[in-house]
């Protein structure tokens, strides 16, 4: 009799283990719908990207002792356009999400954003989203939609969209994949759009005439002229916030400070006559992102952007009211590979040179 009770004890346990706890039921219907981002809720790290280990290795460089090939890292315009895009898709995500399911296709409408459809077990599938085109695998689990963007060079950009245990929520996980490896993860909270008040249906009675159509309000004629002027978006720029991140340990070891590349920019910024406004997200800041790899014990490869960014709230086509946008002014972004000893140096050159030539343009809009 023990080894029965034992024996029963021991399948109970299995059971629990393999059930868990109970969980909601879901369906592909529960994400459908008009979603409003919650920011409270949601998360919004200050790094998320990938690293720079993904880069292959160019022939170039020729061999060391042991014939393996050395070089530097480099990839196609192509594919850091694709990487940036998807990358700044997450950073910034929309305000605004529109999710219709169909048997065989999925569509998603950001707002700001075009929209895409993707069709569930169709493997590589060519998706247009804004300005590239990605590879996709879609797939539904209990519920829960799964979208990976082929970001290029064994990295992935794997969406999760699933309803939250709340009432009227959606929840979409997002995490870097980069070959075998699980990188930056980050969740937004969205919550379901209230519907806009339905027009009165209401017929009038028999024998009296309805009332007349009211004519449509005539849009706000405009305050003044558009400026099409070459860098009229710089005109009236007199101050700057610096954002400097990317820096970790691989940049260390290859002489990259962060407190050092962001004194030298300050200083650079400065003597172009730009004030520099610490600790505030509202103005109009430069970003400089440096992700750094050490390919080999005397080899490092850095890939640096420059981005002048800024915010406006813009009336949009498809919104009904104003929404606020990420504006990208400048940019500028390249790849540099070295000894330790002097990649520091050439790396510092780069960034800098970028900053000056944005300095220049900002000073020239404003004579």
């Amino acid at each position: 009799m023990p080894s029965l009770r034992a024996a029963v004890s021991a399948a109970l346990v299995a059971v629990g283990v393999l059930v868990g706890p109970p969980l909601s039921a879901q369906s592909p219907t529960d994400i459908v719908g008009s979603w409003t981002l919650n920011r409270q809720l949601s998360q919004f790290p200050q790094e998320l990207g990938f690293s720079a280990s993904f880069l292959p290795i160019e022939p170039s460089g020729g061999t060391d002792r042991q014939g393996r090939r050395t070089g530097v890292q480099s990839e196609t315009q192509e594919g850091a356009t694709r990487v940036r895009f998807l990358t700044d898709e997450v950073r910034v995500p929309p305000d605004r999400l529109t999710i219709d399911v169909t048997p065989a296709m999925v569509t998603i409408t950001p707002e700001p954003g075009a929209a895409r459809t993707v069709q569930p077990g169709l493997r590589d599938q060519q998706v247009k989203v804004g300005p590239i085109t990605a590879l996709t695998n879609t797939s539904w689990d209990t519920g829960r939609l799964t979208i990976a963007y082929n970001a290029g060079t064994s990295r992935l950009l794997r969406y999760t969209y699933s309803a939250g245990q709340s009432p009227g929520t959606l929840i979409v996980d997002v995490e870097f994949v980069e070959g075998n490896r699980s990188g930056d993860r980050v969740r937004r909270v969205y919550e379901r759009t209230a519907p806009d008040s339905a027009p009165s249906t209401t017929s009038a009675p028999r024998g009296v005439a309805p009332p007349p159509a009211t004519p449509p309000a005539s849009p706000p004629a405009a305050t003044s002229a558009l400026d099409q002027r070459p860098d009229a978006s710089l005109k009236g720029l007199t101050r700057l916030g610096i954002v400097v991140e990317g820096l970790g340990a691989e940049a260390a070891k290859c002489g990259l400070k962060q407190e050092a590349l962001e004194t030298a920019v300050t200083k650079r910024l400065t003597d172009a006559g730009l004030r520099i406004v610490r600790f505030s997200d509202d103005d109009t800041y430069l970003y400089v992102n440096v992700n750094t790899v050490t390919a080999s014990t005397a080899l490092c490869v850095s890939r640096y952007d420059v981005t002048v960014y800024s915010h406006a709230a813009a009336q949009l086509t498809h919104t009904a009211s104003p929404v606020l946008l990420q504006v990208e002014l400048l940019h500028k972004g390249g790849l540099a590979g070295g000894g330790p000893a002097v990649h520091a140096d050439g790396v510092l050159k780069s960034v800098l040179e970028y900053v000056d030539q944005f300095a220049t343009r900002i000073r020239d809009a404003n004579k």
